[in-house]
């Protein structure tokens, strides 16, 4: 027997959504369930053939567990090495080296020092830096935002250099992306699982959360889409996703890449809508139940990237 297992937070829609259409498919040999974890004992585990993890980036003992039980076979969806691995700006100079358009962005140290470091820890950070360059190459208005980590925290819409000053020194030790901004006509968000199955929403930000997947007359160009879709696939191979959203915001006709490292996207019912979340119920079902058809017992059952694969040949 193959076991589908999904692990999970605060969510009340997704997960026992999904573990009803795994088991009401009757593949034979597969069922699933919610993970159940009464202890973590080292190079112990393989109860599961799959895992979806929809909450280890929220409870360090959850990414753990996942690491284990990868090593032991189960195929942990997304790899959790990875995802502990990534964080905004690498995934963005990544997509530069893939050729998906993306808005002028820099790296910033924290506005304070972290934890047991003093001035002496950066007496390689040349003082000052380049703000000049800086603030030239990514121009204003501008976004600053935490380089890793996600749900629209900490972001901020910056003016000029007097606004920029002041909010960063809000940020306190978190290290921040400044980002140009892309005055957008059209927003999509897309779903992307198993590095095939693709869904374009059309989405406004500037929304209510639960408001953001309502939008009157879309523009669904055809070429357009092709092109979204197109870098949906570069990105989530690359990055060797295999359940994520990305971002992009259209300008001028074209899409640029705002976010696409979401490894654990939002598909609750009542924020996504009936239709998005049929798609990413059936979806990510047919995707777990043809893992756990290929998974081999006792071996590595992971997706990596291109960026790791092409690394090491």
């Amino acid at each position: 027997m193959k076991k589908i297992g999904i692990l999970f937070g605060m969510e009340d829609t997704f997960p026992y959504a999904f573990i009803e259409r795994v088991n009401s498919k009757n593949v034979k040999g597969i069922v699933a369930e919610a993970v159940t974890i009464d202890k973590v004992v080292q190079n112990k585990g393989g109860e599961y053939a799959v895992i979806i993890d929809r909450i280890s980036q929220d409870v360090p003992f959850y990414r753990a567990y996942l690491k284990n039980a990868a090593l032991t076979g189960t195929n942990v969806i997304n790899n959790p090495f990875w995802w502990s691995a990534d964080d905004k700006f690498f995934n963005n100079a990544l997509a530069d080296t893939l050729g998906v358009p993306l808005p002028n962005t820099v790296i910033l140290p924290s506005a304070e020092h972290p934890t047991d470091t003093t001035s002496k820890s950066f007496r390689n950070l040349k003082y000052p830096m380049d703000w000049d360059g800086i603030f030239d190459y990514i121009g204003f208005p501008a976004y600053m935002k935490p380089y890793a980590g996600g749900g629209w925290k900490n972001v901020y819409r910056l003016e000029n250099k007097e606004e920029f000053w002041q909010k960063h020194q809000e940020t306190g030790q978190l290290v921040m992306l400044l980002q140009e901004e892309i005055v957008f006509q059209d927003y999509y968000r897309v779903y992307c699982l198993g590095g095939k199955a693709v869904r374009i929403m059309p989405y406004e930000p500037r929304n209510p959360h639960h408001l953001r997947y309502v939008v009157e007359n879309p523009n669904m160009d055809k070429k357009l889409m092709a092109t979204i879709k197109d870098y949906t696939l570069r990105l989530c191979k690359g990055l060797g996703y295999d359940f994520n959203t990305v971002e992009f915001a259209v300008r001028d006709g074209i899409p640029y890449a705002i976010d696409f490292g979401n490894p654990a996207p939002d598909a609750e019912y009542t924020s996504v809508g009936a239709e998005n979340f049929e798609w990413v119920v059936e979806e990510a079902a047919k995707m777990a139940i043809d893992f756990a058809k290929k998974h081999k017992d006792g071996k590595m059952n992971l997706t990596w990237g291109t960026f790791i694969k092409d690394s090491v040949k």
